[in-house]
């Protein structure tokens, strides 16, 4: 299975951008016990998929992934602080992410809010360090990057999608109401990150137009995939409480469509995202390899 040669590339970009989160949070004199508070969850592992899309969505097209390097640090503070905030009592009330204690059980509530805000805006800086050290990419497209980002991340994206999961949360669901919550509070994300990768190694608009909607279908597919990880997987592999979608009455694809529904949905929507990959003229496998790792994970 050619997807599985994924993960030593997901291994060297995890310690690109791992490396890079340090060395950002030793560059800004902080209280003590907030910098502890956001490396704990921002140095806490994952796969951190969307910096790889971020570098991928580069090497896809010729250039060198490192101009990427800040960017997909940011997107990844901006991650981080979703997932801390996430986890809050007034939100999903999780005790475990990513086989660790959530940041407000280890630090408390009021710190953990913090963290996720510091984390928040402290990506925007980190964006515009990409000209520090690769003094070619366009300062136009660096502007791009922190609107698109903030759209993405913001009421438009991940925290609208946010909004309607809480607001939905015990009340009879549908799949126009679900794929609006999927496609904005994860799929949005994933599309920034293509997108960025894209934007700062000069794809055409044509380019742009299809791996923007590559990475739609693979978002779309990935939270499905959770979903059904969630019913099915196995707590210690994902390193969080599996069955909280259910206990938190959650509106979910398996809640509304069963288990085989959703993996064929998952199957159609990565197959759906590597059409559009074609589309956009790319032949470079490192995006299909992700696409198949991505359908067959495990956590």
């Amino acid at each position: 299975m050619r997807y599985k040669h994924i993960i030593p590339y997901l291994q060297e970009k995890t310690s690109w951008v791992e490396n890079d989160l340090v060395y950002h949070l030793k560059e800004i004199d902080m209280p003590s016990r907030l910098r502890e508070s956001m490396e704990y969850s921002l140095l806490a592992g994952g796969k951190r998929i969307r910096p790889a899309l971020v570098f991928a969505s580069i090497e896809s097209l010729g250039k060198d992934p490192k101009i990427g390097l800040s960017v997909a640090s940011a997107i990844e503070m901006i991650h981080t602080y979703s997932l801390i905030h996430d986890d809050l009592p007034s939100m999903d009330n999780d005790d475990y992410r990513r086989g660790k204690l959530t940041n407000h059980k280890v630090y408390g509530e009021a710190m953990a809010i913090l963290a996720g805000d510091a984390l928040l805006t402290m990506a925007f800086g980190t964006i515009m360090k990409t000209k520090v050290h690769y003094p070619d990419v366009r300062p136009e497209a660096l502007l791009q990057l922190i609107e698109e980002i903030s759209k993405y991340a913001g009421p438009y994206g991940m925290v609208g999608g946010q909004v309607v999961d809480i607001i939905s949360q015990g009340e009879p669901g549908n799949l126009e109401t679900l794929r609006y919550i999927h496609q904005h509070k994860t799929a949005d994300m994933i599309i920034c990150s293509v997108r960025s990768g894209a934007i700062l190694a000069g794809a055409s608009s044509e380019q742009l137009y299809h791996l923007t909607r590559f990475a739609s279908s693979l978002g779309l597919a990935f939270q499905i995939q959770d979903d059904i990880l969630d019913e099915i997987g196995n707590s210690e592999r994902m390193g969080k409480t599996a069955g909280s979608d259910r206990s938190n009455q959650k509106l979910t694809y398996p809640s509304l469509i069963g288990i085989e529904a959703s993996q064929e949905e998952v199957n159609l929507l990565v197959s759906e995202a590597k059409d559009q990959l074609k589309l956009a003229k790319i032949l470079h496998p490192v995006l299909f390899d992700l696409a198949d790792f991505l359908l067959h994970r495990e956590s």
